[in-house]
């Protein structure tokens, strides 16, 4: 469950059921273990004005929650990343495809 410090520090309170479906991965959690790079950077940006970011984000990290957008922080694999890059190879440059030899590469 989601939990929130309120005015007095050092004392945590449930959140209400209506406000926990306020907050922004109440609306589409998928989106906030998606693959798309795209849609990762989204969720990031959906955190950005969440009221309990900061509290998500250090329960994820205690936690050692292993993948998806968390306090507005992306996890992959137990580590905080700055963005995921799309799946598969990476695209060979034009040169290269062409069969134009590349100054300081043998072919």
């Amino acid at each position: 469950m989601y939990s929130a410090t309120y005015a007095r520090p050092g004392r945590r309170q449930p959140l209400r059921p209506a406000a926990v479906q306020q907050l922004p991965c109440s609306t589409d959690p998928e989106l906030f273990f998606a693959e798309s790079p795209d849609d990762l950077r989204r969720a990031k940006a959906l955190c950005s004005a969440c009221p309990i970011r900061v509290a998500c984000l250090a329960g994820a990290l205690q936690r050692g929650e292993p993948h998806g957008v968390w306090g507005g922080a992306l996890f992959l694999r137990g580590v905080v990343t700055a963005d995921k890059k799309p799946r598969g190879r990476p695209r060979r440059s034009p040169s290269v495809a062409r069969g134009e030899v590349v100054a300081g590469s043998q072919h």
